[in-house]
C-alpha cells in the first residue's frame, strides 16, 4: 500500500476548553490486521470503471443481467397489518428485542422459499418487465444468502430486487413520484420505500413475497419524504419530512393507529436532513445529519426531543468539512460523524463533574482518519467501515483502530456499502479470527458508486464481481432493431449499450468520450445501421450489430444538438433535425465501386423548433417522401428527387394549426384506400389529413391526461394478432399509453399509467409488437412494457358501445341539461330552416343539413372560427367518400355529438391567456396598467388572425354589451346597424383594460380564472373529467 492511499487515522485534535474534561488519548496508526489479505483486489479485478477511447468495448459480462416478468400486487393494508399481528403487541420503549415481536416472529429470511406475488399480466393492457437502470442516489442493499446474490435499489419509482444468479428481477410498484428513500431491517424481512412530491407514500415490503404489508398515507403532505430508517427490532419507523421545515415523525407501523407515536419540526438552519439511523440497542434514539448539522433525538419519555450540537471550523481550530454519514457507537452514548474532508466527529454525553448529570452531546474529537473525502459511514458486527472519493473501503474497530483496507478496486466515489446477513464462518471459513479478539471482517458485502456501478465483495478472497453496470448520466435515446430482439440505449455518459430483450442480457457496448451526450438513435429499416445523434451536432453512422464505424461515417454539420433522426425505407437517405431548427440530409452515394454514406443537403424552412421528421413513400411509388412539423404549426414536404447539388427543395408547406401547437406525427394504418397522416396537438385532439391535398380529414378528441401527447407510434403487427387491428403508444409527460385504432374520441379505447414520474424522454416499439421500451431521461432508466392488447379490448368493450361512452363526455350525462339541449337545438334547427313563422305542416326530420352546424355550436357555447367550420363540415361532407365516391350533405343526431364531443375544446380560454394577450399587444397607461387602444384592437381584429368586417364588429360588441337585445338572430330579421362606426365608438371606451374586457365585455366575474357557465348549459369542461380509470397511479 502506497503512503499516499493509506488510510490516516491520526491524531485527535481536541477541543481546547475545558480540556482536563476533554482529554483523549490519540489513536496511533495500526498495521492492517490481515497484512496482505487487506489488498486482495488482483490486477484482473481492477477494471470496474468505464474507460477506454472512442469506439472501446466494454465488457458484456459486467453488464445488467436478468429475467423474468414480476410485479406487485396490491392487497388492502388492514389484512396486510393482520398478517403481522400473530404475537402480541412490542413495548413502546426500546432496549433489548422482545422474542415475540411480530416484527420477528416467523421463519428468518434464509429459510423463506423465494416465491413472490406478481400481478396477472392478462388483468393489464401494460406490464412492466424489466427495470434497467438504478437511482445511484439511493443505497444499494444486499439481500445475500448462501445460494443467492439477490440485492435491492431504487429505479425511478419502483423499487427492484434483483437475483444475480438467476438473472431475474421483482419489480416493487406503488409510487407515484420517484423513489426518495430506501432502507431495510436487519434481518432483511421489510423494505420499506418513499418517496418525495405530491402524494407521496411510504410502503412497507415483505422481501419474502414482495407483499405491501402498510402503507403510509400522506405522512408528510409538505412534499415527501427525505430521509427514514428502521430500528433495529424493526418496530418503528422514523421519516424526516422533505419540506422547508422539516418535520421528524416516529411510527409504529404494525399499529393500527392512524399518526405517528410522536412528531416534532426541526429548525431550517439546520439544513436538508437526509441521513438517519438509529442506536443499534436502544429504539428510543436516533441521529439524522445534513451537509451543516447533527441532531440527536430522544424519545422515551414519549415526547420526541432533539439537541443540535454547535460545530465549526472554530472548534478544533481546523476545517471540519461536510457531513456525510452518521452512526452510534455499539455501546455507549458515543457517536461518529464522518466528514467529505476525511475527518471523523466523535460526539458523547458529557457529566458534570461535580453534579454526575448528564449533559447535551458535544464534538469531543476531530480524528483526520483519511486523506479522501468520507461518503459512506457504516457498521457491522463490530466493526466501523467507511467508503470514500476514492472508492476505496476501510475497516476500522470502534476505537477506529486500522483493521482492513481494499484499495486496489480502482473505484469511483462510493454511495453505500451494505453486508449480508450470513458471514463466511458461516459458510464454513472460520480460520480468520485474529488472535488478539479483535474483530474480524467475515461479512462479505455490495457496494454502490456513483456512476451508477454495483459490486460484490468477497471479504476472504479479495474477489470483485460486477454486479451490474448503467449508466450515470441522462438517458434519452433508445432504438429497437428492426428484426432481431435488440434494444440500443444511449445515454449522456457517453455509454451506447445493446441489449437482448429476450434472453435478457448485454450484447456489447461502446463508450464515447469526445462527444459523450448521445441523444437520439434509429435503426435503418433492414438493419444494417444505426444512426447516433449527440447534443454537439455530431452525427454517427454505426454497424447495427459491434456498434463500430468506419471514419468516414461519422460527421459533424451542425453546431447544435440533434433532437431528430430517422432512414427511408429504403435505408437510402438519413435525415435529421436539430436545436437549430434545420434538416440535415444524408445519402448511401456510390463511389469507388462500393456505397458510402455522404452529406447532401441542410436548410432551415422552420423559424421554431422542429417537433417530429417523418420518412414515407409516395402513393403508388416506391420513391422516400420527406416531412418535417414545427412548432410553428408548418408542416413542410421536402422535394428529394429534385433537390441540387447544394439546394433542398420544398415540395409543399401546409399550416396544420390555428392556435393549438402539434407535438408530434405518424403515418395511419391503411383502413380506408387513402393514405393519412395523423398527428397530435398541445390542446388534445388529433388530426388526419390527406397526404396528398394535405386537407383535414377529421378532427378527433385525443388521449386527455395531465399532458397532451407528445411522441407516438403505431404499433409494428404482432404475429400472434389481428392482421386488420392497429395500436397507437404513445408518451404524455410522465404516462405511456395504449390506443385502439382507428382513433374516434372514445375515451375507453385508450389506456395509460404512469412510467416515469420525471417525464418520459422517448418511446421504441419491439419489431414484433411485443413490447414497448420508454426511456425516462433524468430518471436514467429504461423500463421494458409488455403488452397486452386483450386487456385493452377487454377494457374498450366494458366501456359500452356506440355512443355509450361518449354521453360520460357530457356534463350530466345522457341524462344532463346538455344533452336536453342538444335534442331540443337539433329540432328547432329544422323548425328554423322550415321558417318559424310558417303555417305549413312540419316535416320531422333524423337529420338536418351541413350548413345548421355553426348555429348547433354556437348555441352549445363552442364557438369555432371559419377554418374550424369549414373543417367540421368538410369531414361530414367526405366522410364517405373513399368508399362510396358520394359526399355527404347532412347529419343525423348521434353524428352530431360525435362531431361535438371531437371539436370542442377541452379547456376554455382562461384569464391567464388574456393576460398574456394584453401583456404583447397592450402599452403602460398613466395609471401603470396594460391598455389596448380601442382603435387598434378593432384594427387588429379587422386584420389579423380571420379578419372581421366592421359591421361583424359592431354586431358582436352590440351583444355583449347588451346594445343588441335579440343578438340579431336570422330569423328575426338580422342585425341592422346604419352607423357601425358610430356604435362602436359609443359602446367601447378609448383605452381597453384587462380588467375592462374581461367584466364588461366578455361578463366574466372579476376575480374569476375561468369563464362561468352560459345560460344554455354550455360546458367549461375541467380536464380531469375526461381521466378513464386506467389513468389513475
Amino acid at each position: 500500500m502506497s503512503d499516499t492511499d493509506e488510510p490516516q487515522p491520526g491524531n485527535a485534535v481536541e477541543e481546547e476548553e475545558d480540556a482536563t474534561e476533554l482529554t483523549a488519548t490519540p489513536e496511533s496508526p495500526q498495521s492492517p490486521a490481515n497484512g496482505p489479505e487487506g489488498q486482495e483486489a488482483t490486477e484482473e479485478n481492477e477494471q470496474v470503471n468505464q474507460g477506454g477511447q472512442d469506439g472501446e468495448e466494454l465488457n458484456p459480462e459486467e453488464e445488467q443481467e436478468g429475467e423474468q416478468d414480476r410485479e406487485i400486487r396490491e392487497q388492502s393494508n388492514e389484512n396486510a397489518v393482520e398478517q403481522g399481528r400473530e404475537e402480541e403487541e412490542i413495548p413502546a420503549t426500546g432496549g433489548e428485542e422482545p422474542t415475540d415481536s411480530p416484527c420477528n416472529t416467523g421463519t428468518p429470511r434464509l429459510l423463506q422459499p423465494q416465491k413472490r406475488i406478481t400481478i396477472n399480466p392478462e388483468k393489464y393492457p401494460l406490464n412492466v418487465k424489466w427495470a434497467l437502470g438504478i437511482n445511484q442516489a439511493l443505497p444499494v442493499i444486499s439481500l445475500l444468502d448462501s445460494e443467492r446474490l439477490e440485492i435491492a435499489y431504487g429505479c425511478s419509482n419502483v423499487a427492484v430486487i434483483y437475483d444475480h444468479t438467476s438473472n431475474s428481477q421483482h419489480i416493487f410498484q406503488g409510487h407515484y413520484n420517484p423513489i426518495s428513500c430506501l432502507c431495510v431491517s436487519e434481518d432483511r424481512r421489510w423494505l420499506v420505500t418513499a418517496d418525495k412530491g405530491p402524494d407521496s407514500l411510504v410502503l412497507i415490503w415483505e422481501t419474502h413475497t414482495g407483499f405491501p404489508v402498510q402503507t403510509l398515507f400522506g405522512c408528510h403532505p409538505e412534499g415527501g419524504v427525505s430521509g427514514m430508517a428502521l430500528s433495529h427490532d424493526s418496530k418503528y419507523l422514523v421519516t424526516v419530512g422533505a419540506g422547508e421545515i422539516q418535520r421528524v415523525c416516529v411510527w409504529d407501523w404494525t399499529s393500527e393507529a392512524d399518526g405517528p407515536v410522536c412528531a416534532t419540526q426541526i429548525q431550517p438552519e439546520f439544513g436538508c436532513q437526509s441521513h438517519v439511523v438509529f442506536h443499534p440497542n436502544d429504539s428510543t434514539q436516533f441521529l439524522s445529519n445534513s451537509r451543516n448539522q447533527v441532531v440527536f433525538y430522544r424519545w422515551d419519555t414519549g415526547e420526541l426531543e432533539y439537541s443540535a450540537p454547535a460545530l465549526s471550523d472554530k472548534t478544533f481550530k481546523k476545517k471540519v468539512g461536510s457531513f456525510s454519514q452518521s452512526l452510534f457507537h455499539s455501546e455507549g452514548m458515543e457517536a461518529f460523524s464522518g466528514t467529505l474532508l476525511g475527518n471523523v466527529v466523535v460526539w458523547d454525553v458529557v457529566q458534570d463533574s461535580a453534579s454526575q448529570v448528564e449533559k447535551e452531546r458535544r464534538a469531543l474529537k476531530l480524528i483526520p482518519l483519511q486523506k479522501h473525502g468520507i461518503t459512506v459511514l457504516t457498521r457491522t458486527d463490530r466493526c466501523i467501515v467507511t467508503g470514500n472519493t476514492r472508492g476505496h473501503v476501510t475497516f476500522y474497530d470502534e476505537h477506529l483502530k486500522l483493521i482492513k483496507w481494499y484499495d486496489k478496486f480502482n473505484l469511483d466515489p462510493i454511495t453505500s456499502i451494505s453486508f449480508s446477513k450470513e458471514t463466511n464462518g458461516d459458510l464454513g471459513n472460520q480460520e480468520s479470527y485474529l488472535k488478539d479478539d479483535r474483530p474480524s471482517v467475515m461479512q462479505n458485502f455490495v457496494l454502490s458508486t456513483d456512476s451508477a456501478t454495483v459490486v460484490h465483495v468477497n471479504t476472504q478472497s479479495g474477489q470483485l464481481q460486477v454486479v451490474l453496470r448503467e449508466n450515470s448520466g441522462a438517458l434519452h435515446a433508445v432504438a429497437c432493431h428492426p428484426t432481431l430482439p435488440i434494444l440500443t440505449t444511449g445515454s449522456y455518459c457517453g455509454i451506447l449499450r445493446a441489449w437482448d430483450y429476450q434472453s435478457l442480457g448485454p450484447i456489447c457496448s461502446r463508450a464515447f468520450h469526445t462527444e459523450r451526450q448521445i441523444h437520439c438513435l434509429a435503426y435503418d429499416p433492414r438493419g444494417f445501421y444505426l444512426a447516433a445523434g449527440f447534443t454537439c451536432g455530431t452525427v454517427y453512422i454505426l454497424d447495427a450489430i459491434d456498434l463500430h464505424n468506419k471514419p468516414e461515417n461519422r460527421f459533424r454539420c451542425a453546431n447544435d444538438g440533434i433532437t431528430h433522426i430517422t432512414f427511408s425505407h429504403d435505408s437510402h437517405y438519413l435525415a435529421t433535425a436539430d436545436m437549430a431548427k434545420a434538416v440535415t440530409v444524408y445519402r448511401l452515394c456510390p463511389q469507388d465501386g462500393k456505397l458510402v454514406w455522404d452529406f447532401q443537403w441542410r436548410h432551415r424552412y422552420h423559424y421554431e423548433p422542429i417537433q417530429d421528421l417523418l420518412f414515407g413513400v409516395y402513393p403508388g411509388s416506391t420513391q422516400p417522401r420527406l416531412l418535417s412539423l414545427g412548432m410553428d404549426r408548418r408542416l413542410v414536404e421536402y422535394d428529394l428527387k429534385n433537390s441540387g447539388e447544394a439546394d433542398l427543395r420544398i415540395l409543399s408547406t401546409t399550416r396544420v394549426e390555428q392556435s393549438a401547437v402539434p407535438t408530434c406525427m405518424a403515418w395511419y394504418p391503411p383502413f380506408t384506400s387513402e393514405e393519412l397522416l395523423l398527428t397530435a396537438s398541445h390542446l388534445y385532439k388529433m388530426k388526419l389529413f390527406n397526404t396528398t391535398t394535405k386537407m383535414c380529414r377529421k378532427t378527433l378528441l385525443g388521449p386527455t391526461h395531465s399532458s397532451p401527447i407528445q411522441k407516438m407510434s403505431v404499433l409494428p403487427p404482432s404475429p400472434n394478432g389481428e392482421p386488420s387491428s392497429h395500436y397507437l403508444a404513445y408518451i404524455a409527460h410522465n404516462k405511456l399509453g395504449l390506443q385502439i385504432l382507428p382513433v374516434d374520441g372514445n375515451p375507453c379505447r385508450y389506456s395509460a399509467l404512469i412510467c416515469h414520474p420525471a417525464g418520459i424522454s422517448h418511446l421504441a416499439c419491439s419489431n414484433d409488437g411485443r413490447y414497448i421500451f420508454t426511456s425516462g431521461g433524468t430518471d436514467c432508466t429504461v423500463c421494458c412494457w409488455e403488452i397486452n392488447l386483450r386487456a385493452l379490448e377487454a377494457e374498450a368493450a366494458l366501456g359500452g358501445r356506440d355512443l355509450v361512452p361518449f354521453y360520460s363526455l357530457l356534463e350530466g350525462g345522457k341524462d344532463g341539461q346538455l344533452f336536453k339541449d342538444m335534442t331540443d337545438y337539433f329540432y328547432y334547427c329544422q323548425l328554423r330552416i322550415q321558417g318559424i313563422d310558417s303555417m305549413e305542416p312540419r316535416r320531422v326530420s333524423t337529420r338536418i343539413p351541413l350548413s345548421e352546424l355553426p348555429v348547433m355550436m354556437r348555441a352549445l357555447g363552442f364557438f369555432p372560427t371559419h377554418k374550424e367550420i369549414e373543417d367540421m363540415q368538410n369531414e361530414v361532407k367526405y366522410s364517405r367518400y373513399a368508399e362510396t365516391g358520394e359526399i355527404v350533405t347532412d347529419i343525423d343526431l348521434d353524428e352530431f355529438i360525435k362531431l361535438y364531443i371531437n371539436h370542442r375544446p377541452v379547456v376554455d380560454r382562461s384569464r391567464e391567456e388574456l393576460q398574456h394577450a394584453f401583456s404583447v399587444l397592450g402599452q403602460l397607461n398613466e395609471r401603470g396598467e396594460r391598455v389596448i387602444k380601442r382603435d387598434e384592437m378593432l384594427h387588429l381584429l379587422q386584420t389579423r388572425g380571420e379578419p372581421m368586417t366592421e359591421e361583424e364588429l359592431a354586431e358582436c360588441f352590440a351583444i355583449l354589451l347588451g346594445a343588441s337585445v335579440e343578438g340579431g338572430l336570422p330569423e328575426l330579421g338580422g342585425f341592422d346597424c346604419k352607423d357601425s362606426a358610430d356604435l362602436l365608438e359609443s359602446v367601447l371606451p378609448e383605452e381597453i383594460s384587462l380588467e375592462t374586457f374581461i367584466v364588461d365585455i366578455l361578463g366574466w366575474p372579476a376575480s374569476a380564472k375561468e369563464p362561468p357557465p352560459t345560460e344554455t348549459g354550455a360546458p367549461h369542461r375541467p380536464e380531469a373529467q375526461y381521466q378513464s380509470e386506467s389513468d389513475a397511479p
